[in-house]
């Protein structure tokens, strides 16, 4: 045997330099796509698009934070969507009643009551996180439904600050990013530096271990999956100060999005590898890949169609070169 064959070769070299750095390939493929959006029509990124572009990553990039926490541990979140929905039309509805502080308090509660019963339904009566999260998801919306019958006479508002949130603007930058950044530093911090952080990782690895080890994991997927929760309903009220329109599926186009946001930013469905910087790269990903989508006037289902494809390729490309061993 040879020296030479010894050696890694460049393919494996590679996948474990974008296995260690998996944000890099991520940039240049978002700054790829931005090249061809300004080739296709020149002058159309600007200070205004740019912000726009932003805006509508955000919420995309908050529920992707769900699905990041939650695939750290082999699981997935599918509530997600319907929390955020159900928090942006409960305030919304409450607000002319009992005025923005309370109404906020109580649909964050209601996101809050969903996370638990998805804690105990996956850590404490073992039930896959994929059925449990989907469960309490038809369940939040036939409960939504059945709210929105009580409340519809009363109209609805947004609260001001909300709306201060989710469309007003900052040196050409959207005020939604006072919200974002600490969000996406704490996320950062959180799962880096905390023992929280390092539990998740553990689990998602091999659960059994962490159970030798002295980890309580239905404590670490109680606690997971009800700040997952928290995290959805503050997403909900973002988004719904950003459309400024509440209905009863507001939110839920966003959930198979923020899947493949977090999957694309390099976080492993399987558990125990990943993060969050790469998910916020691959939320804006996505938002610029719906615009060139946008750009070029396809049909609905044409557009469908062309974003699974693409979804499937980047994401069978990346796992082609990290799982190089």
């Amino acid at each position: 045997m040879t020296v030479a064959a010894d050696q890694p070769t460049a393919l494996i070299r590679l996948g474990r330099f974008l296995r260690d750095n998996p944000v890099i390939p991520l940039i240049l493929l978002l700054f790829v796509l931005i090249g061809v959006l300004e080739y296709m029509r020149p002058g159309i990124v600007n200070e205004r698009w740019i912000g726009n572009t932003i805006k509508f990553a955000i919420p995309l990039a908050m529920l992707a934070a769900c699905q990041t926490i939650t695939m750290l541990t082999g699981g997935i979140d599918l509530s997600v969507g319907v929390v955020a929905t159900v928090s942006a039309f409960v305030v919304s509805s409450l607000t002319p009643l009992l005025g923005a502080p309370s109404a906020v308090t109580i649909s964050l509660a209601a996101a809050v009551l969903v996370g638990l019963v998805n804690g105990f339904g996956v850590g404490i009566c073992r039930v896959h996180p994929l059925i449990m999260t989907l469960g309490t998801g038809l369940i939040a919306t036939g409960c939504l439904q059945v709210y929105q019958r009580f409340v519809i006479a009363t109209g609805s508002e947004i609260p001001s600050f909300l709306e201060w949130l989710g469309t007003g603007r900052t040196f050409s930058l959207p005020n939604a990013l006072f919200l974002f950044l600490p969000f996406a530093a704490l996320i950062l911090w959180g799962l880096a530096r905390t023992g929280f952080g390092r539990l998740l990782y553990a689990i998602g690895a091999n659960e059994n271990a962490a159970k030798l080890s002295g980890v309580r994991s239905w404590q670490v997927f109680l606690a997971l999956y009800t700040l997952s929760a928290l995290i959805a309903g503050i997403t909900g009220l973002l988004y719904v100060g950003m459309i400024r329109a509440p209905s009863l599926s507001l939110a839920n186009p966003l959930l198979l999005p923020s899947v493949a946001a977090a999957v694309i930013g390099g976080t492993s469905i399987f558990g125990g590898r990943g993060g969050y910087s790469g998910t916020i790269v691959g939320a804006l990903i996505l938002t610029v890949l719906g615009t060139l989508l946008t750009l070029l006037q396809m049909p609905e289902g044409a557009r469908r169609l062309l974003f699974g494809l693409i979804i499937l390729a980047v994401t069978a490309l990346y796992v082609r070169f990290t799982d190089q061993s």
